[in-house]
C-alpha cells in the first residue's frame, strides 16, 4: 500500500524547546538515511516570536560518518536555508513571521544529515523540527 501513513517515517530532529542563547541555538539529531530512499524533508515549526530584530537561521549538514558533518552545498538542498529560517521584521505576523511552519529538503548522497537552528538574540521562542523519510521497502497491502 503506497500511502503517507505506511510509507513514511517521521523522527524528531529537534524536540520542541526554546531556541536559547544567541549564536548557540539547537543542534538537531543526526538522521541516518540507511534503508530509506529519496530526500529527507525537515519540517520546522517556529512559535510565538516577540523580538522583531531576531533572525533565525536553519543550517543543514551532511556526512558519511556522524562525527564529521559539514554544511550541505546548495545544489543538494530542496529549497533554501534562508527560506527555512526567519528574518528580522518590523512587525511579527502570525503564520508569516511567527507561529509558522517552514521546510527544507536534503537530497545529497551522504548517509547522515542534520538540521541546526540558531537565533541572533537570546530567545525563549519555541522551535521544533521533524525529519520525514520514505522507506525503501513498502508494507504489503
Amino acid at each position: 500500500m503506497d500511502d503517507l501513513y505506511s510509507s513514511y517515517k517521521t523522527q524528531t530532529a529537534i524536540a520542541a524547546v526554546a531556541v536559547g542563547t544567541t549564536g548557540t541555538g539547537k543542534t538537531g539529531k543526526i538522521i541516518d538515511r540507511k534503508g530509506y530512499i529519496g530526500p529527507v524533508l525537515f519540517d520546522i515549526s517556529y512559535g510565538s516570536i516577540t523580538a522583531t530584530n531576531a533572525t533565525f537561521t536553519a543550517t543543514v549538514k551532511e556526512g558519511d560518518v556522524t562525527g564529521t558533518l559539514t554544511s550541505v552545498a546548495d545544489a543538494d538542498l530542496i529549497g533554501t536555508e534562508a527560506a527555512a529560517g526567519l528574518g528580522a521584521t518590523g512587525t511579527r505576523t502570525s503564520g508569516t513571521s511567527k507561529n509558522v511552519a517552514k521546510k527544507i529538503g536534503y537530497k545529497g548522497g551522504k548517509r547522515y544529515c542534520q538540521i541546526n537552528i540558531k537565533s541572533t538574540v537570546t530567545a525563549g521562542t519555541p522551535i521544533a523540527a521533524n525529519a520525514v523519510q520514505r522507506a525503501a521497502s513498502q508494507p504489503a497491502s
